[in-house]
């Protein structure tokens, strides 16, 4: 029996880096990004700070560290953080939120739409004041897309909302903009439209862009100076990075490509319902379905070569570059054929 080729749908992660990628890396100007800056990420991080509005911006190995350097510099020990349940910060970071930034998590329950949740959520969780032996609420974690939620989006609008209530009542924002690049496109905005009023942001290069590894965080130039110790002191500190952030570059002018991965995910869908499956239509490059057994689903997925993987308890398939229209058809076909 001919083993089929598989498609890969587990996740935007698995996109490798194509030539034009490979041939950027091995070209580029490097240096010593320790000692006295290597000029590629240089200019990485400058063209990411200017692309989300902020003053300054670092690259990182991942998203994860990123939003936990954010974390780090906004919080005291002890101090509370919100995000909407579900978020990456409170399911998927293995808990270096509370273990290494020190803050106590509060997950708000989504109240306007999955992943989403109001401004009146948000002031009713942070409080009031109290004696000094209540917890203090410092910080407000967005996510844009909400990744657990199924690649959601938060408007600008309702975005604003949440920002000027957490400064009405003293909170700092950080935003996991791990796939900001998909809201962006899926709205058809800049980038810096979804990040107005936040203290700090952090966007992925390795998902939907394409690159091999990294992240960037970013927010004031003073933020940026005390991440760049913060890196370094949880051992995320390059040298010759110019390599790495030479895929970034190549990435970042490919950012309305993803609008694509949202077609194939909305056909995807479309297909999906019409084979029968419970299938909430995408926002962006995310489709959750609803399935009797997780691992019987999973498994005959496998044995089909369609790879995917599970979140919030539904089978999860994430569209991306490497697999265009042609293959979304093929796993269709494929899964109907077992039908």
């Amino acid at each position: 029996m001919t083993q089929l080729a598989p498609i890969d749908l587990r996740s935007d992660t698995v996109t490798q880096p194509d030539e034009k990628m490979r041939l950027a890396m091995s070209v580029a100007e490097v240096g010593d990004d320790v000692l006295d800056q290597d000029p590629t990420m240089r200019r990485l991080e400058e063209r990411v700070a200017d692309l989300l509005g902020v003053d300054a911006a670092l690259w990182v190995p991942s998203g994860s560290m990123g939003n936990l350097i954010a974390l780090m510099a906004h919080l005291r020990r002890g101090d509370r953080f919100l995000a909407a349940r579900g978020a990456h910060v409170l399911d998927a970071e293995l808990g270096t939120a509370a273990w290494l930034a020190g803050g106590m998590p509060h997950p708000l329950e989504w109240d306007v739409a999955p992943g989403r949740v109001t401004a009146e959520s948000v002031r009713a969780a942070a409080g009031a004041p109290g004696p000094y032996y209540t917890l203090t609420s410092r910080l407000l974690c967005l996510e844009n897309t909400h990744n657990a939620a199924g690649g959601t989006v938060t408007p600008p609008d309702e975005h604003a909302l949440l920002v000027s209530a957490a400064r009405d009542i003293g909170l700092r924002v950080h935003l996991d903009g791990a796939r900001l690049w998909n809201a962006a496109v899926g709205l058809g905005l800049p980038p810096a439209a979804l990040t107005v009023g936040v203290d700090t942001v952090q966007v992925c290069l390795s998902k939907g862009l394409g690159a091999p590894v990294g992240s960037v965080v970013g927010g004031t130039a003073t933020f940026v100076q005390e991440a760049r110790r913060l890196r370094k002191m949880l051992g995320g500190g390059v040298r010759q990075g110019g390599v790495l952030a030479a895929a970034g570059l190549i990435g970042l002018d490919r950012i309305d490509d993803l609008e694509a991965d949202h077609v194939n995910a909305a056909t995807l869908a479309d297909g999906l319902v019409e084979l029968g499956w419970d299938v909430v239509r995408p926002e962006t490059n995310i489709v959750l379905a609803e399935v009797p057994d997780l691992e019987v689903t999973l498994s005959g997925l496998r044995h089909l070569g369609v790879h995917a993987s599970t979140m919030s308890g539904k089978v999860r398939f994430v569209t991306h570059r490497d697999v265009g229209a042609e293959a979304i058809a093929e796993a269709l076909r494929r899964i109907s054929s077992a039908s």
